[in-house]
């Protein structure tokens, strides 16, 4: 029997394989995480999934495009589920979900499922993801999700081979220039070179692009600055790097049959449907001008009275208590005064803006001056609401850093600044794990508790 794989959306798989189904980072969502939307676009039959048997699930790590509550609360909770994590709190909010089989993946500990084989590879950022190597109907697969590969990790993947199939992250996305693109330098344009290197170590017969299968919303300008790699020029880098192996795109729902004799079509996943065109790519656009803050804020709808409090009352009170609570690093850029402009745009277009006075851990409300700040911080309103009550991510928060006019010695300082040293930034995300999935559970009517 050959190996059935089939695309999700975005990092999610299902392999089948004699009789056994299993899925990798299943999301059935569109949009997800928010403001994520299916590139290509798709819709789910989501009655389908509900009557979908997996042999289990594998998660590669708790970020919510891989890991999603909502997307799990479909399946039925006998189905075993396997997560790489280090936090005990996602394996806590899985098992409040109901499902009773949840495991921790560990690193080269082979998982068997049936005719299926998983074993996690270690992944250079080990505190957060991991690789997948899949072993079935005598083929040898590796899903690389979104991780990336240390010199250790690659020797021992050599030794593994050959492999038959390799998914790999092709999107370099820019997370940072397009939260600082005031500072940012332009895209390079080509494919990193670890990566054509550590293909041809790797030497598969097939690679398909994945991991990274959407776009914002139709009015977002980061679909034209956050994606520089398009699925035409992976094909002719890859295919350039690695001449002998086939460049294999699969778009949601399509399925493959791999044995050790090749590879052929197969019938789609049925419950994944496809919407409007398919072969469609990614369009970058490099030097595109950001649009204003203001005018981004306009796109989402007005809070209530209540809300838009909430948010300000974070920001007056909460957010100063929070930083006083942090430690920053040594070479923080805030170890010496500075001056940080918090602007918080509404529905209208219109602003409440607010200064610190920041030193180190020293955090101070203080009345606007003539002086110029020496930090700037952009986000609509609505945006800041929905990251301390939804625990939206900071990719989908349209959030700004130093986009002001600065003195040319400012400048020189700030290109050296890590922009996630930003004030609000920290005091939203730091030590944040697992709260995109607590709001999740919240919304769907579970009682919160990771304890």
């Amino acid at each position: 029997m050959p190996l059935k794989i089939s695309r999700i959306l975005h990092a999610g798989y299902v392999f089948d394989c004699d009789g056994t189904a299993i899925a990798f980072d299943p999301i059935v969502e569109n949009p997800f995480s928010r403001n994520c939307h299916a590139f290509p676009d798709v819709r789910f039959d989501l009655d389908q999934v509900r009557q979908l048997r997996l042999d289990a699930v594998f998660i590669s790590h708790f970020h919510d495009d891989h890991l999603s509550l909502e997307s799990l609360d479909f399946l039925d909770r006998a189905t075993p589920i396997y997560l790489y994590c280090i936090f005990d709190e996602l394996f806590q909010m899985i098992r409040t979900l109901g499902f009773e089989k949840v495991a921790r993946l560990r690193v080269d500990v082979p998982v068997r499922v049936g005719a299926i084989e998983v074993i996690p590879r270690r992944a250079l950022d080990d505190d957060v993801d991991s690789l997948f190597q899949v072993r079935a109907a005598g083929v040898n697969v590796l899903n690389v999700v979104d991780s990336w590969i240390g010199p250790e990790t690659l020797a021992q993947l050599a030794a593994l081979g050959p492999w038959d199939m390799v998914l790999w992250p092709f999107q370099t996305m820019r997370e940072v220039a397009v939260i600082a693109p005031r500072l940012a330098g332009p895209a390079r344009p080509t494919l990193p070179d670890d990566w054509l290197e550590q293909l041809q170590v790797l030497a598969p017969r097939y690679i398909v692009p994945s991991s990274c299968q959407f776009v914002q919303e139709d009015w977002s300008w980061y679909n034209h600055a956050m994606f520089p790699v398009t699925y035409r020029q992976f094909a002719r880098e890859v295919g350039a790097a690695v001449p002998k192996a086939s460049v294999l795109r699969l778009d949601p729902s399509v399925s493959v049959l791999l044995d050790a004799d090749g590879l052929t079509q197969a019938a789609p996943l049925p419950w994944v449907i496809p919407v409007g065109a398919q072969e469609i790519d990614f369009d970058y656009r490099p030097g595109l001008a950001p649009p204003a803050t203001a005018d981004i804020a306009r796109r989402f709808p007005a809070l209530s009275e209540a809300e838009a409090a909430l948010v300000l009352d974070f920001c007056r009170h909460g957010l100063l208590e929070r930083y006083r609570d942090m430690e920053l690093f040594e070479d923080s850029y805030f170890q010496q005064p500075r001056l940080w402009r918090l602007s918080l745009y509404r529905h209208d277009g219109a602003a409440t803006v607010l200064h610190y006075r920041l030193d180190g851990d020293l955090i101070d409300l203080v009345p606007a001056t003539d002086e110029a700040p020496s930090w700037t911080t952009d986000v609509p309103l609505a945006k800041c609401h929905a990251a301390l009550v939804l625990g939206e991510s900071l990719t989908s928060m349209y959030i700004r850093i130093n986009d002001a006019a600065f003195d040319d010695a400012t400048l020189a300082e700030l290109r050296e600044a890590d922009i996630t040293d930003d004030p609000l930034i920290r005091c939203l995300f730091n030590d944040a794990i697992g709260a995109y999935q607590a709001a999740q559970l919240k919304r769907l009517g579970y009682c919160v508790d990771t304890h």
